[in-house]
């Protein structure tokens, strides 16, 4: 039996929101069932819920306000119900994967379901005002991989709060007011992204409100197994804020327990906006009724005991036995909302599938009409018959079944001249074409506010132009950055106090101040989340990955979430973050800083950015800025004492993407490199004019985009030769320069001699001078093998070197 309410009369508990809350606790309790039903009778392919949690999500929902947002994970379906961000059709509609904006617009069908999102980009590719939404980062399944970017969605509030400069962007915030509401299960907080994150999120001070979702078990593995103490409020008690030190706010509720949970949430929310704390609100003794998921039944690994204690906590029923002690309804009230909760799930689930069915089964109806069409003019009459009898027989037909059976009829007819061939091609091609925008797009901008729009400003020099070291070049750019635009802001490692370990930043955070060139601790991943978030909120961050090979410990946050989050929401929202790190030619295991194939497979939605010098990466540090794509620039390690030519107008160069240039022209041989490997080619180049060979050399700038005009092609119908140079391991990015050259563009055909790629060896190098010549292409190299190809066109002219 529970206590007499401690907040009657209250204005945030009454009759009416009390019953409207239990009757949202039954709706998403009854969803979760029937989602559960609908995925064991095939309905979907897969289901996981937020039953056993409603009550607490309520609860957390009541402290929402417009403006703030959620990072949470994919049992958050009461929350968002509560907030109004989704409809119970919609939820059956993600579940079904319905490709349509209307009727699923938080993923088009593209996410399993459990991940929720607002739309914060209009048709355009616009931001629209966040301050008037209940803001809901589209969720990842990656376990704890929305906490990193919990903590800078609640450092912009930091920020906003802190520097007026940036409080005119007051559609992105109200002067820093909005509080993050991050939630993740229990299980998840042993990994190690929640653990930096909250060291991260104590040391910021920021307003974070970080609830975890107890239920023992994450899958079949209890809390013993998972966590010190068993508890994750008690392990994570030297966290908890004093008089003397600042840190959490540490608090325990039951998540049965109605009353305490909307008293802790408002209090806890009122010290995270008030306060600007962050707050862990341990929320304990919750069940999850049908298991973790579809794929397998609790049953397996609880025991009877257990399954029977957690029958007595369930939610639901408690919430229901407090409201009949405390008078607010009677056991028929509860009973008429507890079947017309059980109706609307119904219905909602009804809708979702009759509008998901309808186009479908419209289409599966006229392919199987038009083959059985193509079977009367065709001399294949009997098995085209057979693939549309076949076809019609499809249980739950989907796009994928009709595309199949006209591929495997095409195939059938492929010599046949007749008019329903025709037809059916045509059909197939309007197929692929409806389907490419439905699952293949939005990977990049396709906003006119893309970063491959920009109009390109080349350098200006004049006589007043001075040389100085390439850092002194790319620390002119910041400064000019900086002073022009108020919403960048840098952090990493270093970046601060000494201006970055290269000195690119020097002096800068003396001028600008420190909320906007802020040192980090050495916590890569949160230093990435950390530019999410601020990325997601108007900012437009610089962060920095101190070099390139401890991009690994972040790789996990790059690609499951900023790379994939246009894609993952069709459009609907974006982080235009920029990550700074630098690479190339630096000797060391741990400090090669060539893992670019390792990108090119990972980051697919970020643009990959490779400039071989400091000119260059300024130019391409402004294409970005006024673009609204993510990007990873890696500067070239080796540079940074280079001598360049300072231009007169370092802020306003503009350097497009995607777009190689040519640093050598030459007739006998083209070599496609990048990065500091430019001058290992260019120097290598004039030792081959002196052996009679004309290279040209070619710089691609950019990988992805990767040579968007075949400017390498046009080199090589001149030259018939081609060689890819890289300091990757072999296959890398070497290997994908030639795919997208001889493959994409057709080069192939203009090939004299055999392909070539010059990479490192199948290792990381060794440390010192010698272990960098051995293990990284060097000049002799390049010469070598651009003088092999040569000897094997001519012999005579070019005999064998060794």
């Amino acid at each position: 039996m529970l206590l007499n309410d401690s907040l009657t009369g209250s204005s945030v508990l009454n009759k009416e929101n009390i019953t409207d809350d239990y009757r949202l606790a039954c709706e998403s309790r009854q969803v979760s069932l029937l989602g559960r039903k609908d995925t064991m009778g095939g309905r979907s392919k897969f289901g996981i819920f937020g039953d056993g949690k409603e009550v607490a999500q309520i609860a957390l929902a009541r402290a929402f306000r417009l403006g703030d947002f959620r990072s949470g994970y994919y049992r958050d379906q009461t929350i968002e119900a509560s907030l109004g961000n989704l409809t119970w059709q919609q939820f059956f509609a993600q579940m079904y994967a319905h490709a349509d904006l209307e009727h699923e617009p938080h993923t088009g069908g593209r996410s399993m379901n459990g991940h929720f999102s607002t739309r914060w980009l209009d048709e355009n590719g616009k931001w629209l005002d966040q301050t008037k939404l209940y803001n809901s980062v589209c969720d990842i399944s990656p376990t704890a991989g929305q906490i990193p970017r919990a903590v800078g969605l609640a450092y912009a509030s930091k920020l906003y709060r802190g520097n007026k400069e940036i409080q005119y962007l007051d559609t992105f915030s109200k002067k820093g007011n909005e509080i993050v509401f991050a939630t993740i299960g229990d299980a998840s907080t042993s990994q190690g992204m929640f653990w930096e994150s909250m060291n991260a999120a104590g040391v910021l001070q920021i307003p974070l409100l970080m609830s975890v979702w107890d239920d023992g078990y994450g899958i079949s593995v209890p809390v013993e197994y998972q966590t010190t103490k068993s508890s994750i409020s008690k392990a994570l008690a030297g966290l908890q804020r004093n008089e003397e030190e600042s840190g959490f706010e540490i608090i325990t509720v039951n998540g049965w327990d109605y009353p305490a949970l909307i008293e802790t949430y408002q209090k806890a929310a009122d010290l995270c906006r008030n306060e600007q704390v962050p707050v862990l609100v341990h929320v304990t003794q919750l069940t999850q009724p049908q298991g973790h998921s579809s794929s397998g039944s609790h049953e397996r690994y609880k025991s009877k005991q257990r399954l029977q204690w957690e029958n007595e906590r369930d939610c639901n029923l408690r919430f229901r036995e407090w409201i009949l002690n405390n008078g607010y309804a009677t056991d028929e009230e509860l009973e008429r909302i507890e079947a017309d909760a059980k109706e609307t799930a119904r219905d909602a689930r009804n809708h979702a599938w009759k509008a998901y069915r309808k186009d479908l089964d419209k289409e599966h109806l006229e392919t199987v009409e038009l083959i059985q069409k193509t079977a009367k003019e065709s001399i294949f009459s009997e098995e085209l018959s057979a693939i549309a009898t076949e076809l019609s027989k499809t249980y739950y037909p989907v796009r994928r079944d009709n595309a199949v059976s006209v591929r495997k009829a095409l195939r059938l007819i492929r010599n046949e001249n007749t008019p329903s061939r025709v037809v059916l091609q045509q059909w197939l091609q309007n197929t692929l074409k409806e389907n490419a925008l439905r699952y293949n797009s939005q990977l990049y901008s396709e906003s006119d506010e893309s970063p491959l729009l920009v109009e390109p400003v080349n350098p200006v020099y004049s006589d007043d132009s001075i040389t100085v070291d390439g850092r002194e070049v790319i620390r002119s750019y910041f400064n000019s950055l900086f002073a022009q635009d108020p919403r960048v802001v840098a952090i990493g490692e270093d970046v601060g106090m000494i201006g970055d370990v290269n000195q690119g930043l020097a002096g800068l955070q003396e001028k600008y101040g420190e909320l906007r060139i802020t040192d980090t601790g050495i916590r890569e991943t949160t230093i990435i989340g950390q530019g999410i978030g601020m990325a997601m909120r108007g900012l437009r961050p610089i962060v920095e990955i101190q070099y390139f090979d401890y991009i690994y410990y972040a790789l996990a946050t790059l690609t499951d979430d900023l790379a994939s989050l246009r894609y993952r929401t069709a459009g609907g929202q974006k982080a235009p973050l920029i990550i700074r790190t630098r690479g190339h030619r630096l000797e060391g295991i741990w400090h090669s800083g060539s893992p670019m194939g390792t990108m090119l497979s990972s980051v697919r939605g970020m643009h990959i950015i490779v400039p071989r010098n400091f000119t260059q990466a300024a130019g391409f540090y402004n294409t970005l800025i006024k673009g609204d794509d993510p990007a990873l620039v890696v500067e070239p390690l080796n540079a940074y004492r280079q001598k360049e030519l300072l231009a007169d107008n370092i802020g306003e160069i503009c350097i497009p993407l995607g777009q190689p240039e040519i640093l050598k022209e030459g007739k006998d041989v083209t070599i496609v490199t990048y990065g500091s490997m430019c001058r290992i080619v260019m120097e290598a180049a004039t030792q081959l004019h002196n052996l009679g060979i004309e290279a040209e050399v070619i710089d691609v700038q950019t990988l992805l985009p990767f040579d968007v005009d075949h400017r390498i092609l046009e080199s090589i119908k001149k030259t018939n030769r081609v060689i890819f140079a890289d300091e990757d391991v072999p296959g890398s990015a070497s290997a994908y320069m030639m795919q997208q050259v001889l493959e994409a563009q057709n080069a192939y055909r203009w090939l004299d001699s055999s392909p070539v790629t010059i990479s490192a060896k199948p290792h990381r190098p060794p440390y010192g001078s010698d272990g960098d010549y051995f293990t990284k292409p060097n000049m002799d190299d390049v010469i070598e093998v651009a003088y092999k190809m040569m000897q094997e066109t001519d012999p005579t002219h070019f005999p064998a070197l060794y």
